[in-house]
């Protein structure tokens, strides 16, 4: 991953980790006394970047973040960073030894996870994942006898146990009616393991949309993923009045200008037919950078100079054409923005998502390392 060389690049991200700063204060101000924010820096932080993001908060007293994987947990400690860290999913048990040298917290997936990292000898801090109904990872939360055998396997520590909310996000009666059902089913798993003897440890629940919708929780972390970088899975998820700063932009030029006349084709299939006379713009973006392919038929738009000119045709692998017909000063050379601010114009990282029928979370996550990152302040 680059983080220089932005300002000559063919395109890149902008990164405002004061934006990220801002909202990490607004969600640690939503969450109980005693609670805590864990910085989720999974997918290289959502296609922010996990290094820079994580040491600026650490620098800012964030002392817990969460990953996906091995790699990403070590990718963190070899950078310096020193707080928690928990790997949320699956590690294989021939890779204990390395969440050891890297003081990696594990979470123990299942019973049958726990033993096998049990047997391989290694000490290791693990939290212990409860299935409270999402079906995924996890011991089932009403498996009290389950429990207790993975709390008191050998060679495991447990530090924490945690679950994760399913349909926190939706509004709707009987989604409201479940993620109640999911937090009962959790502090009671929790309250049988305090009341046989067995430690918890430090107990979480909320992701960002659980500290978004619910009331605080007893709980002494809560994750926040998306929200900590500015932006919600959908749209329609955006209040009128948004605490939330975005903090990502993505940016390409224009390499070339195309005239065509009225009936001529462009791009693969020549998919774009010229309905007059047209001036085409390519940008040097593609599908290879991360973006969905279908962006360009789905009705995107880009910002050239403050404009919005929709994008044309097929998108390829490293270009993509953009129709600038309206605006006659473009010229090679001009910045062009797929998502963020120009002038006082913008193109939201959700408007992108759902034009491609996906949430913010694949989009931003998908971001390509041919793309580097330019980090403001």
């Amino acid at each position: 991953m680059k983080y220089e060389g932005a300002l000559t690049a063919r395109a890149w991200r902008e990164v405002d980790l004061g934006a990220v700063s801002h909202n990490a204060a607004w969600l640690q101000g939503r969450m109980g006394p005693g609670c805590r924010l864990m910085a989720v820096v999974k997918a290289d932080a959502y296609g922010h970047g996990a290094v820079p993001v994580a040491i600026s908060l650490e620098e800012q007293g964030v002392r817990s973040f969460a990953v996906a994987c091995l790699a990403e947990g070590a990718a963190l400690r070899r950078q310096g960073v020193d707080g928690l860290i928990l790997v949320l999913g699956y590690t294989p048990p021939e890779e204990a030894g390395e969440l050891a040298r890297w003081r990696l917290t594990q979470c123990v997936a299942d019973e049958f996870h726990g033993r096998a990292l049990s047997a391989g000898g290694m000490p290791l801090e693990v939290h212990l994942a409860l299935d409270t109904g999402m079906h995924r990872l996890g011991i089932p939360a009403e498996d009290h006898e389950a429990i207790a055998r993975t709390w008191a396997l050998p060679n495991l520590k447990v530090t924490g146990t945690f679950s994760h909310l399913c349909v926190s996000d939706s509004p709707r009666p009987e989604d409201r009616a479940f993620t109640q059902v999911q937090l009962d089913r959790f502090y009671g798993a929790v309250a049988r393991m305090a009341a046989s003897g067995l430690d918890p440890g430090q107990v979480h629940i909320q992701a960002s949309y659980g500290i978004l919708n619910l009331l605080p929780q007893r709980c002494a972390w809560a994750r926040a993923g998306i929200a900590l970088y500015g932006v919600y899975s959908r749209g329609e998820d955006r209040p009128a009045s948004d605490p939330l700063r975005p903090a990502l932009s993505l940016r390409a030029r224009v390499a070339a200008l195309r005239t065509l006349p009225a009936g001529e084709g462009a791009g693969y299939g020549l998919a774009f037919r010229a309905g007059g006379d047209t001036k085409l713009a390519v940008v040097t973006i593609g599908y290879a950078d991360g973006l969905p392919r279908m962006l360009a038929q789905a009705g995107g738009e880009v910002l050239i100079r403050g404009a919005r000119c929709p994008m044309a045709g097929r998108m390829c692998m490293d270009q993509l054409l953009v129709d600038v017909t309206g605006l006659p000063q473009a010229a090679p050379g001009d910045v062009v923005t797929l998502i963020g601010r120009d002038g006082g114009a913008e193109i939201r990282a959700e408007e992108v998502a759902a034009r491609c029928d996906t949430i913010t979370n694949e989009m931003l996550s998908r971001l390509g390392n041919r793309l580097p990152i330019r980090y403001h302040p």
